[in-house]
């Protein structure tokens, strides 16, 4: 029996039901402004990306409370989940950074040769991070011997490189992310005095920086941390994502909605010269 295997496995249990309570106390916060927004806004691909991104994280969370709970976990099923909490989270980082590149295409004048750059590098990012992730973790456990008390069966021992080369190429692409928006920043800031403009650069900088200081603290445990943290810090980060894409989307459209009477075109004066109008 591995003592310290057991511990942190009912320390991340107990993190689990904490991120879910957390997630459940936004819901219900936020729940007046996301209604008013989703009967008010009309139909376009923000807001397709807006409820995936809010309503994706609870199945999330009911997979993973039910694999720690559940005493009767078999290996096969044990597996099946850990590789449908895996693929949700993968959803919910693509989904959460689709919005985000977004909001950086929008601050660059819709540069499509810009855009084209940011969703091939992510792509590839992508496909590098799923290789790594297939290639180097190992299969999910079951743990028949853990400590009395410890109602956790069922946990997947990944290995440090995998983990490791996600979260640097995760945190490359984020670096790369912020300072496209602060090269933008610093070009514009004395070109405009718009609200939305300066709303959305605020937005950017803080979930990149977020997203940025996240993913390097994943990287630092990853290497000095035993492996029953890395899924816990992983989901963390994903949680933590979402919700800021979320809040930052229903802030835009409100801002919007107070300078312009409508929810339904975002127009965000670019330079002095130029306006970009994108649907929200």
């Amino acid at each position: 029996m591995d003592i310290s295997l057991s511990w942190g496995l009912q320390f991340t249990t107990y993190i689990y039901v904490s991120m879910t309570t957390f997630w459940c106390y936004d819901y219900i916060c936020s729940l007046h402004e996301e209604w008013t927004y989703l009967l008010r806004s009309d139909w376009s691909m923000l807001k397709g990306l807006y409820i995936i991104i809010r309503y994706l994280p609870f199945s999330l969370l009911a997979i993973i409370l039910c694999m720690s709970f559940d005493p009767n976990e078999t290996p096969d099923r044990c597996s099946v989940l850990t590789s449908i909490i895996s693929g949700l989270g993968i959803a919910l980082v693509f989904f959460s950074e689709c919005f985000f590149m977004l909001r950086t295409y929008v601050l660059w004048n819709k540069n499509r040769i810009l855009l084209a750059a940011m969703l091939i590098t992510f792509f590839v990012f992508l496909a590098l991070s799923l290789g790594f992730a297939i290639t180097y973790t190992a299969p999910a456990t079951y743990a028949y011997d853990l400590m009395p008390g410890v109602t956790t069966p069922c946990y997947q021992d990944p290995t440090t490189l995998g983990f490791f080369v996600t979260f640097n190429l995760l945190t490359a692409f984020e670096l790369g992310l912020m300072i496209l928006t602060l090269i933008r920043a610093i070009q514009s800031w004395r070109m405009t005095s718009s609200r939305l403009y300066v709303v959305l650069v605020k937005h950017n900088i803080f979930y990149y920086a977020c997203a940025l200081l996240l993913s390097v603290v994943n990287v630092v445990t990853s290497v000095f941390f035993m492996p029953s943290y890395y899924n816990m810090l992983y989901v963390f980060e994903v949680t933590i994502l979402t919700i800021l894409a979320t809040r930052m989307h229903l802030d835009l459209w409100q801002t919007n909605r107070r300078t312009h009477g409508s929810g339904a075109v975002v127009g965000i004066l670019i330079s002095g010269v130029s306006s970009v109008n994108v649907t929200v």
